[in-house]
């Protein structure tokens, strides 16, 4: 459907896939997927057919993380650059390196994460951004950075402690460790781990068949209270919701949501973009 250096896009009706595309070296990050994941994310957002979308890889991993070797071969100036004019420009690097997996993170169309085998450092970046993550029994998760001289600096840090919780967060981020898929099933990084990658896809894409057929406006509201709430009271998250809804309650899946309750009927939600798709 669309592809860039990196990526590859497939469509199953209102279900993207973005594959992460070089099995060869084991979608370790080059340049090229930091420079287009912003570009592929906001294909999707753009494409009004789409509803939700899956994040998957090519070949035997998910994702080794940050290729060291290329990375420092285009950026070497930049990381030992001696002077403030050169630390300024690493950090605007940084900066732009952050928008890929921020994008992820604030699409309104939400993301299920699909990890087999290694998920290290910029791949455990990269499914800390998406809403729901699956993996396989082999998976192998690590906040790697501590082991390679980096602070982590691609948003594990921030977003994790509130999936899997500040103490198991400062553990990985400490030790630079590799923990199992069961371990990971414990914390609440993944919320499914299957015997095999075919299983993992099938369960991947239907979970996120099963949020495409809810209301896109729905949809949206929920991931956008959830991601506003996180750092903030309850008082505050409620206070937001209640805007919210007031604003966006009354719409045309929610009226008919209201006639599908009346006639006893299963309600049609989607209607307009559904008729896009035919």
């Amino acid at each position: 459907m669309k592809s860039f250096p990196f990526f590859e896009i497939e469509q199953d009706k209102n279900v993207a896939i973005l594959y992460l595309n070089k099995p060869e070296k084991r979608n370790a990050m080059d340049w090229s997927f930091w420079r287009d994941l912003p570009l592929a994310i906001d294909f999707i957002n753009q494409e009004p057919s789409i509803h939700a979308y899956i994040i998957a890889a090519r070949g035997k991993s998910f994702s080794t993380g940050l290729d060291l070797d290329h990375f420092f071969n285009e950026f070497g100036s930049l990381i030992q650059g001696e002077l403030g004019d050169g630390r300024e420009k690493l950090y605007h690097l940084i900066l732009t390196m952050q928008k890929g997996i921020n994008a992820v993170y604030n699409s309104p169309k939400p993301s299920v994460a699909l990890i087999q085998k290694h998920c290290i450092g910029g791949g455990l970046d990269l499914i800390s951004a998406c809403d729901v993550r699956y993996s396989t029994k082999d998976a192998v998760f690590s906040l790697r950075e501590a082991k390679v001289g980096i602070v982590a600096d691609m948003g594990s840090l921030q977003r994790l402690p509130s999936i899997i919780g500040g103490g198991n967060t400062k553990e990985l981020a400490l030790t630079g460790k590799d923990i199992d898929a069961d371990e990971a099933l414990r914390m609440g990084l993944v919320t499914k781990v299957t015997a095999d990658y075919e299983t993992l896809f099938q369960e991947g894409l239907k979970t996120a068949h099963e949020i495409a057929e809810n209301p896109t406006l729905v949809v949206r509201g929920v991931k956008q209270v959830l991601n506003y709430g996180v750092g903030k009271s309850i008082d505050d998250s409620l206070n937001y919701v209640a805007v919210w809804n007031s604003s966006m309650l009354d719409s045309k899946d929610f009226r008919a949501a209201i006639q599908g309750f009346r006639e006893r009927k299963r309600p049609y939600f989607n209607l307009e973009t559904r008729r896009t798709e035919n």
